[in-house]
């Protein structure tokens, strides 16, 4: 019979298991993974955490992205935070190359990986495969940037919805850059870019993962984005005094970081301290229902714990 420790082993380490956890945005994914991280490291289990959201690859900004502390870091080997000027222009496919490079190498070293974050595209790409869609021309990637500039994001979706109803589960209303294409993909290849991932397959197997999904009641996660707000904004307006003097592409997806617009507007007193931090509070709940939504679609399989079980031992969740 197994024990215990011997159990754990198994799941995590010979069978060279990818833990992922996601969730809505203030759901408690770093504590939970560090939670996770320091119950492993207690039978005698290497752990090493790897960053799955597309906005905490940013330098310059670690309070208004909520990356893990420097203290918080030293719990077991941090990887792919902070790495990349906000100047900087970063892809699903770049993600997905760095990242599976570094699961392999700590593989061969029997560490476990264990991949947090709430980039949708991120872990679809790692669990699904990355889509190998037909290069389009500049010219052509052109023409649909200078369509969206004209009509405008709202419109720019609506349209892209009707020539592409399949992607409206996949992509935010407010998505930008992702909206752009995936309207340039149908346009072109006449294939929409949902038939794209479908058709893809994964670097890895479906068994090499689990899927953790953290859900909280709504109520309660509100409660938690607005003390996490109040908490943040003063170093955070530190950050948004620094990122002034650089100059960021709009197309960029620092641009959509939520709080540096309120910020800015603060510093510019075209807002007061409580309408900057209500005005963050009101985007980041819309945020996190988007991801709650998302998951409800894409991720029925996952196992999804509830406030109460995150606080649970790993024996009593994996038993």
């Amino acid at each position: 019979m197994l024990t215990a420790s011997s159990k754990f082993s198994s799941i995590f380490a010979e069978d060279k298991k990818i833990i992922i956890i996601t969730g809505p945005t203030a759901c408690g994914k770093t504590s939970f993974s560090l939670d996770f991280a320091r119950q492993l490291l207690a039978m005698g289990l290497n752990p090493a955490i790897y960053n799955i959201d597309c906005l905490q690859i940013y330098r310059e900004i670690p309070i208004l992205t909520a990356q893990p502390t420097a203290t918080e870091q030293q719990t077991c080997p941090h990887h792919l935070y902070g790495f990349l000027s906000i100047k900087k222009k970063f892809s699903t496919g770049q993600w997905l190359k760095l990242a599976f490079k570094k699961i392999k190498l700590i593989q061969k070293k029997n560490k476990i990986p264990i991949l947090v974050g709430g980039t949708g595209l991120y872990f679809k790409a790692l669990v699904d495969g990355l889509v190998k869609i037909p290069k389009i021309s500049i010219k052509k990637r052109k023409a649909i940037i200078h369509l969206q500039n004209e009509l405008g994001q709202i419109n720019f979706y609506k349209k892209l919805i009707k020539i592409d109803p399949k992607i409206k589960g996949l992509i935010n209303s407010n998505d930008v850059q992702r909206s752009i294409r995936a309207y340039e993909v149908k346009w072109f290849t006449n294939k929409s870019l949902f038939d794209w991932y479908k058709d893809t397959k994964s670097l890895f197997s479906n068994d090499d993962f689990i899927k953790i999904y953290i859900d909280y009641p709504r109520n309660e996660l509100l409660n938690r984005i607005k003390i996490r707000t109040k908490n943040m904004l003063p170093k955070a307006i530190n950050e948004v005094k620094k990122l002034e003097g650089l100059k960021v592409a709009k197309s960029n997806s620092s641009n959509k970081i939520i709080g540096i617009d309120e910020i800015k507007k603060l510093l510019e007193k075209k807002l007061d301290k409580d309408q900057a931090i209500e005005l963050i509070v009101i985007k980041t709940r819309q945020y996190a229902k988007r991801q709650a939504t998302w998951a409800r679609s894409q991720m029925k399989n996952w196992n999804t714990l509830s406030s109460i079980e995150t606080k649970l031992s790993l024996k009593k969740l994996f038993n």
